[in-house]
This record gives C-alpha cells, structure tokens and sequence, in this order.
C-alpha cells in the first residue's frame, strides 16, 4: 500500500494496530506517522517499530492519508476541534471509539469529511484481531475496501452497518477480557491440582486458541464441536453439566447485554 498512515493516541489499542501494520509489513515504519502526549510512549514505539514520532496532533493529520484517531471517548472532541482545519477532503479519518457515531464525529469536523467508523480488538497485536467497519457516504467503495486491507493486516474484518456496532462491541471489542477471564480461571483449576503456573496458562490459552481454530477451519456449529468432546458418562459431559448448572451460558450473555447497553449510553453522550 502507498499511503501515509496517521496515528494521534499510542494506548493499547493504538499500539496494537500499529504494531501489527508494521508486523505484516503492509507499509514501510517511514510511512507511519504517531503523536501522543506521552513522550516515552513515542520514544518505545520508535525503538520498537521505528516510526515516525512527530510533535503535534496537526502536525500529524498533516502528514497522513489515513488517519487513525485512537484516543480515550473523553477527549475525542477537543482532540478533533484541534485538527478540523487540517483535515483536508482527501484524507480518511478512521475512528476507533466506543459511543463515538459517524454523526457525532461529522458534527464536529464536518459533514464533508471522509470517516471510516471502526471497532477493532487488541489481538491485532498478534495479528489476530477481528474489526468491523462502517462509513458515511463521502467514502468510496474502494476507499473503505483500501482501510478494510489495513484491518485485514493485524487479523480479520467486516464491513457491517452501524446499528450494528454494539453487537460488535459486546462479541469482539470487549471479549478478549472475557476470554482472558477464561483461560485465567482454566488455568487456576490447574494449578489446583498441582500443575505449575507457566504450564497452565499454556495449556490453557493452547486449547481456547485450537477450540477456535475448530470453529473458524472446520465450519461445524459450536455445539456439534462441543458434543465431539463429550463423551457418554465421561468427563467433559461433567464438567459442562457443571457450568451449566452454575450459569456460565448464562452469565456470558448478560455480561454482552450489559456490555452493549452501556455502549448505547455512551452513544446518547
């Protein structure tokens, strides 16, 4: 690809896009532009991927093509007020906020912007991440297929409408804690019964990463795995008796309601 990539905010999520644009070596380190106030922020992502660390936020929306705004919801408007002036019809401006809507992002730099709304997740840094994306109609087709490759860098991506951004959220954006939580509590069972921790948490986090895997390759329906698994009267039927009667189905899907429904509330603000 030969294009300008911008970044203005280095967190997590930030750092694990960029890190994995530079992994899959979709653009040259010297065509990614990143500003943060964080100093030592810029200093590591220099050291580590030796980008381009610049001084400003125009400075950067200058420089870019596309532009990557990844900083925290609270500030997103005072940091777009900052940059409008700079934001020419040409460049793309990619967000990646939850409660951050196309609409609410034209009201302040304008509706003649080109916005590319995005939600990835953090195992873009192992070039294993899963986005959505959606668009306002300045965008072309092949403008958002061209954003959609950079995605498509760090892991997998779908153009999916917006109304649709909270399911998103609820099963991708914030489901790698979850799954942290899982294979955290997998490995704590482990360690139960004796095994050292180092070796649970690979054992662990090895079979979520084949179980998905499973999913993905094969094409079969989640349950007809699971019922590969299970054994009659064996030891997997058992455990998932187990999590059954204590709600684990259940208790997922109400953390994703939960989840979603404060991304609506963030919507409304």
């Amino acid at each position: 690809m030969n294009k300008r990539i911008g970044f203005i905010g280095t967190g997590n999520m930030g750092k694990a896009m960029i890190g994995g644009i530079i992994n899959s070596k979709l653009v040259p380190a010297s065509n990614v532009f990143v500003y943060d106030l964080d100093e030592n922020k810029l200093k590591a992502l220099n050291t580590e991927f030796a980008v381009e660390t610049l001084k400003s936020e125009e400075e950067v929306t200058t420089n870019s093509d596309i532009l990557f705004i990844a900083v925290k919801p609270n500030i997103y408007d005072l940091v777009l007020e900052k940059i409008k002036k700079r934001i020419t019809k040409d460049k793309i401006i990619v967000t990646i906020a939850a409660g951050k809507t196309i609409k609410s992002v034209e009201a302040v730099i304008g509706e003649q912007c080109k916005i590319v709304r995005t939600m990835p997740n953090t195992p873009a840094l192992v070039n294993e991440g899963m986005s959505s994306l959606c668009a306002n109609e300045k965008v072309s087709e092949e403008e958002l297929t061209e954003v959609k490759s950079i995605f498509e860098s760090f892991g997998k991506a779908e153009i999916l409408p917006e109304y649709l951004i909270e399911s998103v959220i609820g099963v991708s954006g914030s489901s790698p804690a979850y799954t942290f939580m899982y294979i955290e509590a997998l490995a704590d069972g482990a360690v139960l019964a004796g095994m050292a921790r180092d070796k649970a948490y690979k054992f662990a986090a090895q079979a979520v990463l084949g179980a998905a895997k499973m999913v993905l390759e094969t094409g079969k329906h989640p349950g007809e795995l699971k019922d590969m698994v299970c054994s009659p009267g064996g030891t997997t039927i058992e455990a998932v008796r187990t999590l059954e009667e204590k709600g684990f189905r259940s208790a997922v899907i109400e953390a994703m309601v939960n989840c979603m429904e404060k991304s609506k509330e963030m919507n409304k603000k």
